[in-house]
């Protein structure tokens, strides 16, 4: 089974989608389950993982809800305040949602200590005390920051989304490898292939951009720790779907058929406990 362990949805919204930027407009509409399930079957993509883009509890009930009403979404990604002094209460009631399988909290250009400062790390430790995981965004600047965190949580489900966001456009590639080298010693640390088409140039990328980002990726965390995800409706202002999975495609093709239904699926299966 083929699971695409990274997608969105949302009833568009200028004040809710603010970041979403005239130049991103090709994705100022709502994106829903009957725009995405076409989409994945012509794609051979059985499944998805639906993440949180709204930082709102009323977002994880609402993406709760389109799992509920369609099957292929295989599991939920979604958002608490980690800070709450109910944190534990919350997560409480949560364990009755079987597809909930995880929060994720947009920490992409904080200011520096955010991660790692106890009032918000203590709060993702709890997230395993119910069987919660954790889904980490980031930008390339913040990453020796997640290595500090995951020196504070050592035991946790824990997945690194859009391989840390390095601006490809720019070139950033040394200094973003070798914190990746550093975070692939934490054998508790997943990462993500997505989101690779939204750090290129969205109108002239080739594929032998991404080439040593993925060659990368593979090296440090091998085929076992690795998920496919399109970042879907985010990648449309660059690529559309077979477009994002002829991207991977081509630099995992010469892995073996086992390899390559782990990144595809059996990752993901197994990270998010999703139950077929």
């Amino acid at each position: 089974m083929k699971i695409d362990a990274h997608q969105h949805f949302w009833h568009y919204s200028p004040t809710t989608h603010g970041w979403i930027t005239e130049e991103m407009k090709a994705i100022r509409k709502s994106f829903l389950p009957d725009d995405l399930a076409p989409v994945l079957n012509a794609n051979g993509v059985d499944g998805c993982v639906a993440v949180q883009a709204d930082q709102t509890e009323a977002e994880s009930q609402f993406l709760l809800d389109l799992a509920v009403e369609n099957p292929f979404i295989k599991a939920v990604i979604g958002w608490t305040d980690l800070k709450s002094d109910s944190l534990e209460a919350r997560l409480e009631a949560y364990q009755s949602h079987e597809l909930l399988k995880g929060f994720r909290h947009i920490a992409q250009g904080q200011p520096a200590g955010f991660l790692i400062d106890p009032a918000f790390s203590n709060g993702i430790a709890k997230l395993n005390d119910f069987g919660f995981s954790y889904d980490i965004l980031v930008f390339n600047n913040q990453l020796p920051e997640v290595v500090e965190l995951m020196k504070k949580l050592p035991e946790m489900r824990l997945v690194l989304d859009h391989i840390g966001k390095p601006s490809i456009q720019a070139g950033e590639f040394a200094e973003w490898k070798l914190e990746i080298e550093r975070l692939s010693a934490f054998e508790h640390l997943h990462v993500k292939l997505s989101g690779l088409v939204t750090e290129a140039n969205w109108q002239q990328w080739q594929l032998s951009d991404f080439e040593p980002y993925i060659e990368a990726i593979l090296e440090a965390f091998g085929p076992d720790r690795i998920m496919f995800g399109s970042d879907w409706p985010v990648c449309l202002v660059a690529a559309d779907y077979g477009q994002v999975l002829t991207i991977l495609n081509q630099y995992i093709e010469k892995l073996s058929t086992a390899e390559q239904a782990a990144i595809m699926g059996e990752n993901a299966e197994r990270f998010y406990r999703i139950r077929l």
